[in-house]
């Protein structure tokens, strides 16, 4: 018992040290931490001339979950939903091309291209059906697929998707339309604690050093964010001629309170859905399964298994 307390003592001693010296080990500590929570392992496979890393997890003879992260975000955008489904599932959460350590080409990456190099993605990992969830623009890219690869996809699960224009317009848009500069891209300090407040009601806590560390990451890439936004305005897929394509049983899932994506969107949705459900979370932002994960795991069990493959 000794030795477990020294060790225990250690430990935290070097965190702090981490956290004082060195905000990416420490990220990279709690990643290792988080991804053993999780059952997931970091793997990367060649696709084409793309490198794509991924997390994965969970018996190999289980149906395939793929997660699909949004706009500026990566694959630990998942970690503490996930953890919830590797006992039964084989767990797959992606980088995008142009986001996390996937690879970044000079490119398209509007989502209509995205989605083609999902695809891509799904079958040079040798699946051939799986269960689809994506938040935000990543919901929008599985939402996409789903209809252009119906006979795939077992079910589908949408978490404050973009691609619907909405009966009440968000603040995001708004912003936009007054020419005021996107919430979204990181351009200074204050920006990042900006982003925060704008995606959740109830921000996860950091430390400064570890807000000053991931301001810095965003930082460094707001031109090339910059980009990616502008390609999804310009090259914009509307999925309201989309929907009706999509067999699978659809979860519609939105934080009440979200500012980047409005609640109303589900009022256009789910009338062209054949098969919808439909879950609003009270006093939630934009990215549940980051600011309630358990919560939000919880209605995608229930959805899974109301809806058997």
């Amino acid at each position: 018992m000794k030795k477990l307390f020294f060790a225990l003592v250690l430990l935290l001693a070097g965190a702090a040290g981490a956290l004082y010296l060195s905000p990416g080990a420490l990220i990279g500590g709690v990643q290792w931490v988080e991804r053993g929570l999780a059952g997931l392992s970091s793997e990367q496979a060649q696709v084409g001339e793309l490198q794509i890393h991924y997390y994965e997890g969970g018996p190999a003879d289980g149906e395939t979950i793929l997660m699909i992260h949004g706009f500026g975000a990566n694959r630990d955008n998942w970690l503490r939903f996930a953890r919830h489904f590797t006992a039964r599932y084989h767990v797959i959460a992606l980088d995008l091309p142009g986001f996390g350590e996937s690879s970044k080409p000079d490119a398209s990456y509007d989502v209509a291209t995205q989605t083609e190099r999902v695809q891509a993605f799904i079958e040079a990992l040798g699946i051939d059906k799986l269960h689809l969830i994506g938040n935000s623009m990543g919901g929008h890219i599985a939402a996409l697929y789903a209809a252009r690869y119906p006979q795939q996809v077992l079910s589908l699960a949408l978490l404050d998707n973009a691609g619907v224009t909405a009966p009440n317009q968000s603040e995001l848009f708004q912003r936009l339309e007054r020419g005021e500069s996107n919430p979204l891209v990181v351009r200074n300090a204050a920006d990042f604690e900006n982003l925060m407040n704008f995606v959740f009601v109830a921000p996860p806590p950091l430390p400064d050093a570890l807000k000053q560390h991931f301001a810095e990451q965003a930082m460094a890439n707001s031109a090339h964010y910059d980009k990616i936004f502008a390609q999804l305005r310009e090259r914009y897929v509307p999925l309201e001629p989309e929907l009706p394509k999509i067999t699978a049983p659809t979860l519609l899932l939105w934080g009440d309170r979200d500012r980047v994506l409005d609640v109303s969107s589900i009022a256009v949705m789910q009338p062209l859905l054949r098969k919808s459900s439909v879950v609003i979370m009270k006093d939630c932002g934009h990215a549940p399964m980051i600011e309630r994960p358990e919560e939000t795991a919880k209605h995608y069990q229930d959805f899974l298994d109301a809806n058997p493959s």
